[in-house]
């Protein structure tokens, strides 16, 4: 049977190199064979979510006790996936992959996800500079300056995270449905690189984003080994790196790496997404209304024991467990909190290190050294998977500790002024946006609107007693939409697209339902 492909986006130049006849061929087979298992698990998030808005928690699965019992190892780790103990991320624009590629990091995560907007040009962009890539012609020199850039022959290893299950490339039409986002991103870079990338001594390599339940990991394996088949790659070829970054998840580490064994290099601690994913599953229960977003510390509570967790079972499994990402970026212009800024990151990376983790994130290249020299003093090789954390024992109370703190009106005027500005630029195309001295991301935006949310949901009590009513917070927005014009200028915030964030923004948190994801909303905005 030939299957009906339609193209529905513009064919820009060069389009045609990526959206080949066979490249589509290859995508559409994996799309009418797995996409009704994505939609039936996209189903099952719902009912699951249900079953927590009535009072039900997440718990270590009865049925898969024998999994986290059982003696078993993951599958050999290629020799560039042995020592990650930097790592940094940013989408997949030109300039990016190769400043990312020299940074002296060891990993550079190429994101179609949470830091791209999923424009058609940036999807097909990033496709089209990845290709250039493992052909050996990728250059960029920039048009503001003339300045040129080009790789280091030593550069960092790549890995690429294409869009969660929840996303679809609605560009794109197999037998009148629209393909998954993922299944788009995943194959078409697989189809184009991976047999030059094993001839230049590495391989495909993933990081898989905002999984819910090994259910949903046993999917992305068997995507891997019927693209492995068509391709004709050996078993195995395919390493993946899955993200936990969503509550559920939590409970079922042990299952995803087991999910994956053949093809698993590691967990992430997704930290954003996480506490992000733990106000949204949790959205129901007052007791659970976590503290101002800036208390909200990995060194205790849900956190820290989620943290822990994950080392202990990565290492039992023979993976590797990533530390989360330092959104801090530099401020040239002021450098005490300059110095503040990076002494945090230091902390941060120190905790990380000392508790096992074999790496970690960050968001800009002036980073790099300061979570290295981290990472190098405590690290005595390329790794460390004989450190455990075997003597921690995380209960499943221990991962639903919620933070002590203090809710504020600092806290809501300052998720209100990161939520506007990261979906208006997030509109104009821009999925990684620095605000604040921070680097900020979809995950980011998702924790300032759900938070308002819950907030509003049970009209909770400011630490100085004031209710969060609807009328309440329409006069911060207000307010922070005024301080925003104020601080970009009259000119830049009328050229923008404040007009429709800010709708967007408030119809996300005064709905009475909290939205699974605003990337959804703001798909339909930029499609």
């Amino acid at each position: 049977m030939t299957n009906d492909i339609k193209i529905l986006g513009d064919m820009d130049q060069r389009y045609d190199e990526i959206l080949t006849p066979d490249a589509l061929d290859f995508i559409a087979k994996l799309h009418v064979k797995f996409n009704q298992r994505r939609l039936e698990l996209l189903k099952m998030r719902i009912k699951r979510q249900a079953e927590f808005n009535q009072g039900k928690l997440p718990h270590f699965l009865p049925a898969t006790k024998h999994i986290r019992e059982s003696d078993w190892k993951v599958a050999l780790i290629p020799h560039d996936l042995l020592d990650r103990r930097v790592e940094i991320t940013g989408p997949v624009s030109r300039k990016m992959i190769i400043n990312a590629l020299n940074s002296g990091a060891k990993v550079f995560m190429g994101d179609f996800e949470d830091a791209t907007a999923p424009t058609w040009q940036n999807m097909l962009e990033g496709q089209i500079n990845l290709k250039d890539l493992w052909q050996g012609k990728i250059d960029f020199t920039d048009p503001n300056n003339g300045k040129d850039y080009s790789l280091n022959d030593d550069h960092a290893v790549l890995l690429i995270r294409p869009r969660g299950w929840h996303l679809e490339e609605e560009h794109v039409t197999v037998n009148s449905e629209a393909i998954a986002g993922g299944i788009f991103d995943f194959g078409l870079y697989l189809f184009h690189n991976a047999k030059n990338q094993l001839i230049q001594n590495t391989g495909p390599y993933f990081y898989l984003p905002k999984m819910e339940s090994h259910l949903e990991a046993r999917l992305w394996n068997d995507i891997f080994i019927m693209a492995q088949e068509l391709l004709g790659l050996h078993g195995g070829t395919i390493k993946a790196t899955v993200l936990i970054e969503t509550l559920p998840a939590a409970f079922e580490m042990d299952e995803i790496i087991y999910e994956l064994k053949d093809h698993m290099a590691g967990l992430n601690c997704g930290r954003w997404d996480y506490i992000f994913s733990f106000i949204k599953t949790l959205q129901a229960d007052q007791k659970y209304i976590l503290p101002d977003r800036s208390q909200v510390g990995m060194d205790r509570a849900f956190l820290e024991a989620y943290s822990k967790l994950l080392i202990k079972t990565c290492h039992k499994r023979g993976a590797f467990a990533m530390g989360g990402m330092a959104a801090a970026i530099p401020n040239r212009k002021d450098q005490k909190a300059n110095d503040i800024a990076f002494e945090n990151v230091r902390n941060d990376k120190i905790r990380e290190a000392k508790n096992g983790h074999d790496g970690t994130w960050v968001a800009h290249p002036d980073l790099v050294p300061v979570a290295m020299d981290v990472f190098n003093e405590y690290l005595k090789g390329k790794n460390q998977l004989d450190k455990g954390c075997n003597h921690y024992e995380v209960t499943e109370e221990m991962l639903l500790e919620v933070h002590s703190g203090t809710k504020t009106q600092k806290g809501i005027e300052d998720n209100i002024r990161i939520g506007v500005q990261y979906i208006e630029a997030w509109l104009r195309g821009a999925g990684a946006v620095p605000l604040y001295n921070l680097m900020e991301d979809a995950a980011t935006a998702e924790i300032s609107r759900t938070q308002v949310w819950q907030l509003l949901k049970f009209k909770a009590p400011l630490e100085d007693g004031t209710a969060v009513t609807k009328d309440y917070v329409r006069g911060l927005l207000k307010q922070e939409m005024q301080r925003i014009e104020g601080e970009i200028g009259q000119g830049n915030f009328v050229k923008g697209r404040f007009t429709e964030a800010e709708k967007l923004f408030k119809d996300l948190i005064f709905t009475d339902k909290c939205e699974s994801f605003l990337t959804l909303s703001a798909y339909q905005i930029i499609k």
